[in-house]
């Protein structure tokens, strides 16, 4: 009797970026004149000028993965600078059920999403000096849950990464270019709630981006 051969996991959710579709991301931005999000050769661009997040519309449950390619663009353009490759996800409001986020509520500054429960990564943040994880309790603490501040662990301008969020029914982890950099036992904190690309003063390019169910 032969066995079976796993099937690979089909994707709950995938975007090939070959235009946008504003039924499936929402914009907050602090800097609407500044700044803009777009597409361009099946990527999509965030072009900002200060505080900025695009939510994927809908909650994800669950165990799941997401998986995308970054790119921190640095070419003389208007925005560009080396530094915060960053993101949430299981993001979601304290007071409402089963992972729900009021999307296009907060004006994109950091300090509006202290309020919402969520985990946060911010690759290259500060200058590009710090790499740190975070949970955000929402109650206005961000709990610091791992740091790295030596070079290997910081943006490459141009260097197109390879990111990988995974959530299971106890940990959640987040990888770069298959290298974990930072795991965390839930130890009761959701995973329930929205996945966010988050950035500042910054041009990034998003592509192959993919969730599936693990």
């Amino acid at each position: 009797m032969l066995s079976q051969i796993a099937q690979p996991a089909a994707a709950i959710e995938q975007d090939d970026f070959s235009a946008l579709d504003p039924q499936r991301w929402r914009i907050e931005t602090q800097d609407p004149a500044g700044s803009a999000v777009y597409v361009e050769q099946q990527r999509l661009i965030m072009d900002t000028r200060a505080g900025m997040t695009v939510w994927l519309d809908r909650p994800l449950r669950g165990a799941y993965r997401i998986e995308f390619l970054r790119q921190v663009l640095v070419a003389g353009q208007a925005n560009d600078r080396l530094s915060d490759m960053n993101l949430f996800w299981g993001a979601h409001e304290p007071d409402l059920p089963d992972g729900h986020l009021r999307l296009a509520r907060r004006n994109g500054v950091l300090e509006a999403y202290d309020n919402m429960a969520s985990w946060y990564v911010g690759m290259g943040g500060n200058g590009n000096s710090t790499t740190r994880f975070r949970w955000y309790d929402g109650s206005g603490e961000r709990h610091l849950l791992g740091e790295h501040l030596q070079p290997d662990y910081l943006l490459e301008a141009g260097r197109i990464y390879r990111i990988r969020v995974e959530v299971s029914a106890d940990k959640t982890a987040y990888w770069v270019d298959d290298r974990l950099m930072f795991q965390q036992a839930l130890d009761g904190r959701s995973t329930d709630g929205y996945f966010g690309f988050r950035s500042v003063w910054s041009r990034q390019a998003i592509s192959r981006f993919r969730v599936i169910e693990i």
